[in-house]
């Protein structure tokens, strides 16, 4: 008499998996092809009067610019770790993480208050010529995503705590992730596209 077949179910990897609903991806597309032609926009018009930006660009605080990049990436990291630990339902580490990747977002918001009331005090506002439009519209578009994304921070906070137990939350704690990645990678796009490019 022989014995039974045992059929065993093969593992189930996440080779394959992508994070989030659809549904951010195609968001997040959209909103870097809106950033992709802004920054195209940015540079054919360097291109024309590049004595006028090279010279509005050493007027930027290259200091302010930096510390911002070290908090994105830092809160990069954090969020990183901390959608790690949700998935572990290590839920104390998880907030402690996303409320670092929180204050990163609040000390981005903070750092760029004083640039932008540095330049003011300094008469170059929005009208002071084409590169300081350009300046105020790029990097105030991306704070108001970095407030957003601060926003979503504070939800995903409130998930990690209550424990990440459904299909949802998990989609929407990585879809919330790609988001703050989105607002971290143009940060980075944007950085030595305004204050550094020669």
């Amino acid at each position: 008499m022989t014995a039974p077949a045992v059929v065993s179910e093969a593992p189930k990897t996440s080779n394959g998996h992508i994070p989030g609903e659809t549904g951010i991806w195609v968001f997040v597309l959209g909103d870097m092809t809106v950033f992709a032609m802004l920054f195209a926009g940015f540079v054919f018009y360097r291109a024309e009067q590049l004595g006028l930006y090279l010279e509005s660009q050493a007027a930027l605080n290259q200091t302010f610019g930096a510390i911002n990049t070290l908090l994105l990436l830092s809160s990069s990291w954090f969020v990183v770790m901390g959608t790690d630990a949700a998935r572990r339902d290590a839920r104390a580490l998880a907030q402690r993480l996303f409320a670092a990747a929180f204050l990163c977002g609040a000390g981005f918001g903070l750092v760029k208050f004083f640039e932008y009331r540095e330049k003011v005090l300094q008469g170059l506002t929005p009208v002071a010529n084409e590169f300081y439009s350009f300046y105020y519209m790029l990097t105030g578009l991306h704070l108001l995503h970095v407030l957003i994304g601060m926003i979503v921070l504070g939800f995903v906070f409130l998930r990690a705590r209550a424990g990440i137990r459904t299909a949802s939350d998990r989609m929407f704690l990585e879809g919330s992730a790609t988001y703050w990645h989105m607002v971290d990678l143009l940060w980075i796009v944007l950085f030595p596209l305004l204050y550094l490019m020669k």
